[in-house]
């Protein structure tokens, strides 16, 4: 092979791989969101309520909670490829069980353990994806990986549903074991393997906690996806005094579709204008927020609104990942531990805050909150996180 061939082939992108890494993302948030849209069948098929049915996302979060810090940290020495092959066997063996268990306990046992295994995938994909890339292109790359989540979280709920009714719930459950025997084959095909890190360069928690900029990404994380989750996960509520409650379907869909327009934008610029992107994903949100506060039960004015928060939700992940890889260096799995639990820690704060004002103050109190949680979010974009992006360059 000639310089000139090989310079050209470490300029480019294994897309093949990314792909790949795109398919384990889409895996793992399809396992956790599809019961969403199964709850009813579930219920019957396990004799028990809707609500203990919608336990199954509950032990999911949990065990992705759980184990994402501790998991990562003991097997930082681990080569990457076996680890998440582990994960996705692990997958496929857990939704065997479930689309085989008639018990209930049997079934949430196994939720618990595919949160385990989605903790384990989360925290190993965006330093996969960076390991792959050059180095200029590293942000596009975690773009790449991270496409298979956007792509969940759009049809994650109706899929489940359409699934259900078409082959019935546990069938469901077996298709994605089929899924992730699939992805197995892939990966072994095409995706390299990278060592662990040596015993001598791995850092305690506590040091990555510590590293500059670090903390400054996981707080604007915490604050954004709080933010989100208080609008999020109360959307039908939200929609009541704009008719569109029926019409949940249709505007998740919308926000979806705001989503991958997103996710392709940021995916397109963040390796020459992260910082822009970063104040651009906050203030985005912020104005969406502001004319769903003002004019909320308008639905000719809540459909672009929620376009435009699905937008600047798109590529919000790839954008912070994206900083947190550049301040973590080679301890990026171990922060992206932290990153996974912290998100986690700010969906479920999210739930807990928009319930409370749910009930105390109703659902037109959202936005007003939402824009308040966000303004300290662009405070932390701005001067600690950008700030630090700045010193590091």
């Amino acid at each position: 092979m000639s310089t000139n061939t090989a310079t050209r082939s470490a300029e480019r992108l294994p897309i093949g791989a990314l792909l790949a890494l795109a398919m384990a993302a889409f895996i793992t948030l399809l396992t956790e969101i599809m019961p969403a849209g199964l709850l009813s069948s579930i219920a019957q098929g396990l004799s028990v309520s809707e609500s203990l049915a919608g336990q199954f996302i509950t032990a999911y979060a949990v065990g992705a909670l759980v184990a994402a810090i501790p998991v990562t940290t003991l097997t930082q020495g681990m080569r990457r490829r076996p680890l998440l092959l582990t994960a996705i066997a692990g997958f496929a063996m857990v939704n065997l069980v479930t689309a085989l268990s008639d018990s209930y306990a049997v079934s949430l046992a196994a939720r618990f353990f595919a949160g385990v295994f989605g903790g384990i995938v989360w925290s190993l994909l965006a330093g996969y994806a960076v390991r792959l890339s050059p180095p200029h292109l590293s942000g596009r790359a975690i773009a790449i990986s991270g496409a298979g989540a956007t792509i969940a979280l759009v049809l994650g709920v109706p899929l489940g549903a359409w699934l259900g009714r078409a082959i019935g719930w546990q069938d469901a459950f077996g298709l994605m074991t089929v899924l992730a025997l699939v992805l197995i084959a892939w990966i072994v095909a095409i995706v390299p393997d990278f060592p662990g890190q040596a015993k001598a360069k791995r850092q305690a928690l506590s040091s990555v906690f510590l590293k500059f900029g670090i903390r400054a990404v996981l707080f604007v994380v915490f604050t954004f996806v709080v933010a989100h989750n208080i609008l999020y996960i109360y959307i039908e509520p939200f929609l009541a005094t704009s008719g569109l409650s029926a019409h949940v379907d249709v505007v998740l869909f919308t926000f979806g579709a705001g989503s991958i327009i997103g996710l392709w934008f940021v995916g397109a610029l963040v390796d020459r204008r992260l910082q822009w992107l970063a104040v651009a994903s906050v203030t985005f949100f912020a104005f969406a927020s502001l004319l769903l506060g003002l004019w909320g039960d308008i639905p000719q004015v809540v459909y672009p609104s929620v376009l435009v928060w699905g937008f600047a939700f798109g590529g919000f992940a790839t954008i912070t990942q994206t900083a947190l890889s550049r301040f973590a260096g080679e301890s990026v799995d171990v922060a992206q531990s932290m990153y996974t639990t912290g998100w986690n820690t700010a969906v479920a704060c999210g739930g807990v805050i928009g319930g409370f004002l749910l009930g105390r103050t109703g659902a037109t109190s959202f936005a007003w909150i939402v824009i308040t949680v966000l303004a300290f979010s662009l405070l932390g974009t701005v001067f600690a996180m950008n700030r630090a992006l700045t010193s590091k360059t």
